[in-house]
């Protein structure tokens, strides 16, 4: 197998890899594909290597907010290496389209029980996607519309870089405001030259103008 352009998959040892590596799948992930869906339980890890998923989630009835981002420096399925079996209570899909390497829940247990090195690798990425959830409450709870937005565009460019092919219903709903709300925030960024914005796409201008706006709660764990 090549060289994954998974951070995880990338930095195992040799001898961690050797223990997944037969069984990963290289996987096709469009758009909306589901990798796992709430009230289910988890049947395989994925190892993101190109575009990026949103962890939702919400309560008795609509709408839905977005409350993680994984992209290639992860993978899902952290219920199996926290030793979770019961099913989950959000919902993981791909909201950039891309590509990664699969696994299933039984293979990703053996492995982690043969190998301590391995399982502290995906400890630590677990630990950094809670660090990235509690900034996401933190800018939920405290931050505005234009805060939250900047954030948000930062957390995508790490992932994806260069253009980021995003609608305002898209970012609506990601956000959890109102469509019209997007938009005069995009206006406003647009208006400091931090974003310029065409037909959907957004490009960043100023990367640290706009980590100024996020007020804060845009961190490492945000990017890792």
């Amino acid at each position: 197998m090549l060289p994954s352009r998974n951070a995880i998959l990338s930095n195992l040892t040799a001898a961690d890899f050797h223990l997944l590596g037969p069984h990963l799948e290289s996987v096709d992930l469009p758009l909306r594909r589901k990798l796992e869906e709430r009230n289910k339980r988890v049947t395989h890890a994925y190892f993101i290597e190109s575009g990026f998923a949103s962890v939702v989630a919400n309560g008795t009835s609509e709408p839905s907010i977005e409350v993680g981002i994984i992209g290639r420096e992860g993978m899902t399925g952290l219920s199996i290496v926290l030793g979770n079996a019961d099913p989950v209570q959000n919902e993981t899909y791909m909201q950039m389209a891309g590509a990664g390497q699969r696994l299933s829940a039984g293979k990703l247990r053996e492995a982690i029980g043969l190998s301590p090195t391995l399982h502290n690798v995906m400890l630590h990425y677990a630990h950094a996607y809670l660090m990235q959830t509690s900034r996401t409450a933190l800018a939920n709870g405290r931050n505005n519309v234009q805060e939250r937005l900047a954030r948000w565009l930062l957390m995508a460019d790490d992932r994806i870089g260069g253009e980021l092919p995003l609608t305002h219903e898209f970012l609506s709903l990601m956000l959890g405001v109102r469509r019209s709300g997007v938009t005069v925030t995009i206006q406003e960024l647009e208006r400091k030259d931090l974003i310029s914005h065409r037909r959907g796409v957004i490009t960043i201008l100023d990367r640290k103008a706009l980590e100024e706006s996020s007020h804060g709660t845009y961190s490492v764990p945000c990017a890792s």
